[in-house]
């Protein structure tokens, strides 16, 4: 993995991560905001089959109001996707995609959102970039279209790279690990190197350990409690942890043996974004913004210098 040198805003990557310490980025990414603590993305699914809303934004005019809420509320980001990645989930053809993230885009961005796509394909990423969108969020790290880091090159916009082995109708079928943190540190690497070679800027790159992709719940609480292992390859990092099945499963209700369903879990996530503000993340990517907002603000405080 190549080393990180180049300036992100007004600071060294190197003075950033020195002045960084618990509910501290460890690191920004440019050209997006840079406040003193973990930034919050709010998630708006333009899907008709996502896992944590059942299509409740599937319209455009809906996913425009949700995404003018998740903003107002205080998200950093606001991530628009038309693919659901819900393990088992089936691919959209890309005029479909299109379809639904394009109108919502264009219309985030008038309004003064930041907006990221979430895509793993170019031609979306390229046409969001074009209406403003102002992040790629690519959850298979470059790897399921090879045009990708191209066009995140080319634009000089920031991109997510997510560990990822494969799409949503078989990753379940590749969890197997030696040590789940080690190997995701390692099959990162290369993916880094690819959007290095590619021209993508190093202080534009953010990692994602991809919590639920190819990962069981234990894996999921393995990445999390080492998570500092992840930040420690010295990039910034995102975590998208809110409202998924591992939190469900930890939350049964003993009266029922059922799982608590995807809208019952804020509070927990919401209790993870601080968890994950402390150990040095740069960003949480969450359903529910309030929440995560108080957290990582409380993480800052917890770690600011002179701390009472």
């Amino acid at each position: 993995m190549r080393p990180v040198g180049r300036d992100v805003g007004p600071r060294t990557l190197a003075q950033v991560i020195a002045a960084s310490g618990p509910g501290r980025p460890a690191a920004y990414v440019a050209g997006l905001p840079t406040p003193e603590r973990c930034l919050v993305m709010g998630v708006v699914n333009v899907t008709p089959d996502s896992f944590s809303d059942g299509g409740r934004w599937f319209e455009p005019a809906d996913a425009v109001t949700q995404g003018l809420r998740l903003a107002a509320q205080g998200a950093d980001l606001v991530d628009v996707g038309g693919e659901s990645t819900r393990p088992g989930a089936q691919r959209p053809p890309v005029e479909e995609e299109l379809r639904r993230v394009l109108p919502v885009v264009h219309e985030l961005v008038a309004a003064g959102a930041i907006v990221s796509i979430d895509t793993m394909r170019a031609e979306v990423a390229t046409r969001a970039l074009e209406l403003g969108a102002a992040m790629v969020n690519d959850v298979s790290g470059g790897r399921a279209d090879p045009a990708m880091l191209g066009v995140v090159a080319d634009a000089g916009v920031p991109v997510v790279l997510m560990h990822w082995r494969g799409h949503s109708d078989h990753m379940q079928q590749r969890t197997t690990y030696d040590d789940v943190v080690r190997d995701v540190r390692d099959e990162l690497r290369p993916q880094l190197d690819r959007a290095l070679d590619a021209g993508v800027a190093p202080d534009r790159i953010a990692l994602d350990p991809g919590l639920g992709f190819a990962k069981t719940g234990d894996h999921n609480w393995t990445l999390l409690k080492r998570l500092n292992e992840i930040v420690d390859l010295g990039y910034p990092v995102l975590v998208a942890a809110s409202r998924k099945a591992f939190l469900g499963r930890l939350l049964t209700d003993p009266a029922t043996g059922h799982d608590r369903p995807p809208d019952g879990r804020d509070a927990a996530s919401a209790v993870l974004s601080m968890v994950i503000a402390l150990s040095g993340a740069w960003c949480v990517r969450v359903h529910e913004v309030p929440g995560s907002i108080d957290a990582v603000r409380v993480a800052a405080r917890w770690g600011a210098e002179g701390a009472e």
